[in-house]
């Protein structure tokens, strides 16, 4: 009888606490947005260089090794690998949580109670056996195993279980587009210092040709052809040109830096085949359709489980609203004297217990805690769409970008054949005395920008061949 009223109670007792823990605003979510364009124009092939290996879209085999040495020994890509393991780690605690914990131990003590307590006065007018008093003072000695488990009515623990994997896979994808970055970042500064190569080659020539366009003007002078002013303009363009050289040399400096730190080591030279980079040409680019950007960026794949982790988090934070049932046990051996703690059954002792809480009065932190979950759900939908958008335009960009330079690079080369032309009719017009040095400078000076600028262009568009495959989601598999 007794044990039955025991079950009704617990019964309406459970009821109550369901009812009030289950008194909560379910506030809306928000779902995402992940529909895209079917093109970026009229073409709708499926063809895609993002599933190209980086090691087989770049072909200068001393690139590839600066890739591949800064694949080990970037600080900043560890960095993230150690996060990596302890999101991986966070997934094994939180599993742990909804576990029973098991637990063993012993321990050891003495006391002495007043004489004139209700313990001491108890323990007084007790006797162990006829003709044995209870000992003063009392020893203690206990050695069992104990075991508490929260039973995870609510799927609470295991939501927090998934969200921690959501939130592994999301930095798993942190890691891979972090890959790109990187690949990305070392592709650019290499071509960038093979274009300073270049200038550095170019601004050397041009310092050879006005030195001896120097000579000239001086002989010149001499049989009173031109003035003194004519040679002191020439020597200008002369310091000029030679002051260029050396800005050139500490642009190279700092992109052979540039490239060592995102490679991990102390500065030293970075090996490179200069000879060739006017005669590069960009690798034929296919971009696929919008669509699979989605599966191809990692910053695209990491907010999308970002987002899968704030919606679990929402309802680990809904289940605290609800009774969480708790169940503790217990058994071992106790006694006051060591010589009696293995005898049974008088030193055994156990216990079972079970506890059901369910938060009443005042859940402001709990409320609060859902609120927040929710809000951080919103944004992540906010981050989710904003990075699909950005991946949508960077590849809209660059396709453009890629158009476009091949449009510039040949005009620039024509200009560059037009400069070099008249740069010998100039010189040649004013050894007749048929044009003055100004004309012959100006000449000079414009032929050595369009020279800087084809190789700038050059320099752009294999940028833009990077970039592309960067932006279609290329170079983290």
């Amino acid at each position: 009888m007794l044990r039955n009223k025991f079950y009704i109670y617990a019964t309406v007792l459970l009821v109550l606490l369901s009812l009030a823990g289950c008194k909560t605003t379910n506030l809306a979510q928000k779902e995402a947005n992940t529909n895209v364009p079917e093109g970026y124009n009229a073409s709708q092939d499926t063809i895609n260089s993002a599933t190209i290996k980086w090691k087989d879209y770049f072909v200068d085999a001393q690139l590839n090794s600066l890739i591949e040495t800064a694949l080990q020994n970037n600080q900043e890509l560890n960095i993230t690998l150690q996060e990596i393991e302890i999101s991986k780690n966070e997934i094994r605690a939180r599993k742990g949580e909804y576990l029973p914990f098991i637990g063993l131990k012993g321990g050891a003590g003495v006391e002495k109670v007043g004489r004139y307590t209700s313990q001491g006065a108890n323990d007084a007018t007790t006797e162990i056996k006829p003709g044995i008093e209870t000992p003063e003072p009392l020893q203690d000695y206990t050695i069992g195993a104990y075991a508490t488990w929260e039973i995870d009515i609510w799927n609470k623990l295991h939501n927090a279980k998934k969200s921690a994997i959501s939130s592994y896979l999301a930095s798993v994808e942190g890691k891979n587009f972090m890959v790109t970055n990187l690949i990305s970042e070392i592709a650019n500064s290499y071509y960038e210092l093979l274009a300073l190569d270049n200038q550095l080659a170019i601004v050397k020539n041009n310092i050879e040709i006005q030195v001896n366009a120097l000579k000239i003007v001086k002989l010149q002078k001499e049989s009173a052809r031109v003035t003194e002013l004519a040679v002191k303009r020439f020597e200008a363009q002369v310091f000029d040109t030679k002051s260029l050289e050396f800005e050139t040399q500490q642009k190279i400096v700092e992109t052979e830096n540039r490239i060592n730190f995102l490679v991990g080591r102390f500065p030293q030279k970075v090996e490179r085949s200069a000879s060739s980079f006017i005669d590069l040409v960009p690798n034929t680019i296919h971009a696929g359709i919008p669509a699979q950007l989605l599966e191809n960026r990692p910053d695209v794949k990491q907010a999308e489980m970002e987002l899968a982790a704030a919606k679990l988090d929402i309802k680990v934070a809904k289940a605290r609203f609800y009774p969480s049932l708790g169940i503790s046990a217990g058994i071992g051996l106790r006694a006051f004297d060591s010589k009696y703690l293995f005898k049974t059954p008088e030193s055994l002792l156990y216990s079972l217990a079970g506890d059901l809480v369910a938060p009443l009065i005042n859940r402001n932190a709990i409320k609060a805690t859902y609120k927040t979950a929710n809000a951080k759900q919103i944004q992540a939908v906010y981050n989710y769409e904003k990075t699909i958008l950005n991946a949508y335009i960077e590849v809209a960009n660059q396709l453009a970008k890629i158009d476009n330079m091949k449009q510039i690079y040949d005009l620039k080369t024509q200009q560059v054949e037009a400069l070099n032309t008249s740069v010998t009719i100039s010189n040649d017009l004013f050894r007749s005395a048929r044009a003055d040095y100004m004309e012959v400078l100006l000449t000079q000076r414009d032929a050595l920008e369009s020279k800087f600028d084809l190789i700038e262009t050059k320099m752009h568009q294999m940028n833009a061949m990077v970039s592309i495959y960067h932006a279609l989601g290329g170079g983290w598999n």
